[in-house]
């Protein structure tokens, strides 16, 4: 996969990398597989659409408020190739 990535976040894979992936993480990716293949994930998802995405709608807000969102909307306001929902100029491209 590090041919298809920038020197810097292959740089960066192997100076943090250990520090971010590590036996906390595996552990936490492997909770979320049991509540996947148990079906936990799938109930709790369908009940969230249920009352009409609460706890989501809120983590988007937070989301959209974030510094680095807002940071994000003007970096893109100045990118005049990036239409609404387009990150190609198929014209152009």
């Amino acid at each position: 996969m590090n041919y298809s990535i920038s020197n810097n976040a292959e740089y960066g894979e192997y100076v943090t990398g250990r520090r971010v992936i590590n036996a906390e993480s595996r552990q936490a990716m492997k909770d979320a597989l049991t509540d996947i293949q148990t079906g936990v994930y799938a109930k709790k998802f369908i009940l969230e659409g249920q009352s009409n995405y609460p706890e989501m709608t809120a983590m988007r807000r937070l989301n959209a408020a974030h510094p680095i969102e807002q940071v994000g909307e003007r970096l893109r306001s100045m990118m005049p190739w990036i239409g609404a929902n387009k990150i190609v100029d198929k014209s152009k491209n």
